[in-house]
């Protein structure tokens, strides 16, 4: 096992010394993706203005409530983010810097599609405090990304990543594989142009089917051909693996790849499970307050979310206090993802209780799971089936 750098090293034994973030969720696209199931919405009229005003009120709110943390990142998703004018995010970063300490390692990162008209306001989020950006490209081949409801082409993509690597030191961009009619070669050769256009980090994708989105109805009327089998998708990702593997770009979690020191600061706020904010329409957020764990959401829907910050002060809509058993469980979730693993002895802390030796033993048999002091890793063999190894690992309901 390898520690990469200070983010890596950091092995928090509560939820605050994992660090502090902040996710902010602009919740508006130019047009909605068959296979999208996030909170996204098309609006022709969007107040900008008035959606500052109230992220500004959000953020004070927060940091009302958490006044002595330090903030390690921010980042900015959706939706597409780089529909947002750079002085929206600059009045939000103003209003963050005035209300927490932000670390010496201050990672700011935002969420941009590779239209032109997008790729040219990148010198404004940097100005405005952004400094890493996360592309969403999904596809080398234009076919493909019309065929994935994108808007721009391969052309526009690697200009929106060249202007992106001109700009900003950190970079990293996202693709979806085992789309339709896509072979292994097919994957195998896009990859291996992808690597060499990255700077640092990639996210890789395999597309899922969710119910409730485009592809999710065309899927049920079986009007969605040509999805590689489940063996040929598996061969996607171990050829995944081995590419980027050989390109200096190691899985540190199941679908994130990145050299030493690129890794995603913010995610890895998620998955070592410490303490971050939400704020924006169907923002969720974990934070640790008085003592106990609290699971908070938002409004998701866009006016409703507005509507309730500008006439009833918050945003929020739930705050649920967690038991122990859901944050082992969410836990066990989350940091089973990272390369890393998780720590037993926290997971004991959380629940008050002990992971069954025996189960760890039987795992690591078979070869899905790895005991290293007191980290419990799912293997390079594990990560495929990491749901069932998760399933055997959590205590019976009983």
């Amino acid at each position: 096992m390898h520690l990469r750098n200070s983010w890596q090293v950091v092995l928090p034994e509560n939820n605050q010394s994992g660090g502090f973030g902040l996710y902010i969720h602009w919740p508006f696209c130019q047009s909605k993706c068959p296979y999208c199931d996030f909170n996204s919405h098309v609006s022709a009229s969007i107040d900008q203005s008035r959606w500052l005003a109230s992220y500004i009120n959000e953020i004070k709110h927060l940091g009302r409530e958490t006044p002595s943390r330090i903030l390690d990142t921010v980042f900015f998703g959706g939706g597409t983010p780089s529909l947002m004018r750079p002085e929206i995010v600059a009045g939000i970063m103003e209003t963050i810097r005035a209300t927490w300490r932000v670390s010496n390692s201050f990672e700011v990162t935002l969420e941009a599609n590779p239209t032109s008209v997008e790729a040219g306001r990148f010198q404004g989020y940097r100005d405005a405090g952004v400094n890493r950006v996360s592309i969403g490209i999904q596809a080398l081949n234009d076919n493909d990304l019309h065929a994935l409801g994108r808007l721009h082409s391969v052309s526009e993509a690697r200009k929106a990543l060249d202007t992106a690597h001109h700009i900003f030191d950190r970079v990293s961009f996202d693709l979806i594989y085992a789309r339709q009619g896509q072979t292994l070669a097919d994957w195998q050769a896009e990859l291996t142009q992808a690597v060499q256009m990255a700077s640092g980090h990639i996210s890789l994708y395999q597309l899922t089917i969710e119910e409730g989105t485009a592809f999710g109805d065309r899927y049920a009327r079986g009007k969605l051909p040509g999805l590689p089998p489940d063996d040929d998708a598996a061969d996607m990702y171990f050829a995944t693996q081995d590419i980027c593997a050989a390109a200096g770009l190691p899985a540190y979690e199941i679908s994130n790849h990145a050299s030493p020191g690129n890794e995603s600061r913010h995610n890895l706020i998620y998955w070592n499970y410490a303490d971050y904010g939400g704020i924006g329409p169907g923002a969720h957020g974990r934070l640790s307050l008085n003592g106990s764990r609290y699971a908070t959401e938002t409004y998701i829907q866009p006016g409703k979310w507005l509507e309730q910050v500008e006439n009833h002060g918050k945003g929020e809509s739930l705050r649920n206090k967690l038991s122990s058993g859901d944050q082992g469980a969410e836990y066990l979730m989350m940091g089973l993802r990272i390369d890393q693993g998780i720590s037993l002895s926290r997971y004991q802390s959380l629940t008050g209780d002990r992971i069954k030796s025996t189960i760890i033993n039987d795992l690591t048999d078979i070869g899905v799971v790895r005991v290293a002091g007191d980290r419990l890793a799912a293997t390079p063999k594990g990560r495929p089936v990491l749901n069932s190894i998760i399933r055997e690992l959590l205590p019976d309901p009983t």
